[in-house]
């Protein structure tokens, strides 16, 4: 296997130096460069091309999940693993839907991190056990009553779809040439319609359903 090439993003000094010093311990990983907020991570992403990005999500100028974003957008085939203290839903589905590929809590042991880069970069999902904990009960959660007798339209499916891709109700707009409150309007009916309580658990539903891949 060729060397893994990783970027740092993170705007705490000491954690990077913690990341720097594991990554350079290891004769499969080249460590490319470093990012301490969100406008440098795209940046730097964006020029060094790296195989896999080590993700923080609370960073100066720019979010974390907002960065994924935009590098997922312009070089897909990036890998992403986040890397952060915060295990809230509000931040854990917007990361997976934004393109994270593994999702990580900073009290993970140095093996567990080193595992986890290996995952992310062969394509695999890699998430900390809590996380894991939170997709499998929200999994659980999702579509418990059972979905109207009256089905989806065909523009509500499309809708759903760009859901699960972790497009923002404008993303949808601009990709579909329709309005912003005619999204929202279809993703209250498709809600309803599915008894799903929020967007995270449309996106589970679509995956689970084969929806999307």
């Amino acid at each position: 296997m060729s060397a893994i090439r990783i970027l740092i993003a993170d705007d705490h000094a000491i954690v990077r130096e913690g990341f720097r010093t594991l990554i350079t311990s290891e004769v499969d990983l080249v460590l490319v460069g470093e990012a301490d907020n969100g406008d440098d991570a795209v940046t730097k992403a964006l020029d060094l091309q790296p195989d896999l990005i080590l993700m923080d999500l609370v960073m100066p100028a720019k979010d974390g999940v907002t960065a994924i974003r935009e590098i997922k957008a312009q070089h897909p085939e990036i890998r992403i693993l986040v890397v952060t203290s915060f295990a809230e839903d509000d931040k854990l589905f917007p990361a997976i839907k934004a393109g994270a590929q593994g999702y990580l809590l900073k009290d993970s042991s140095p093996q567990q991190l080193l595992q986890a880069i290996y995952d992310v970069y062969r394509g695999e999902a890699s998430l900390h056990p809590s996380i894991a904990l939170k997709v499998i009960r929200e999994l659980n959660q999702t579509n418990n009553a059972p979905p109207t007798t009256d089905p989806l339209t065909s523009r509500e499916v499309e809708v759903l779809k760009l859901i699960a891709q972790g497009l923002t109700n404008q993303q949808i707009a601009d990709r579909l040439s329709i309005s912003e409150w005619t999204v929202r309007t279809h993703v209250r009916n498709l809600l309803a319609k599915l008894h799903l309580a929020n967007r995270a658990q449309a996106m589970l539903y679509a995956l689970r359903e084969g929806i999307v891949d």
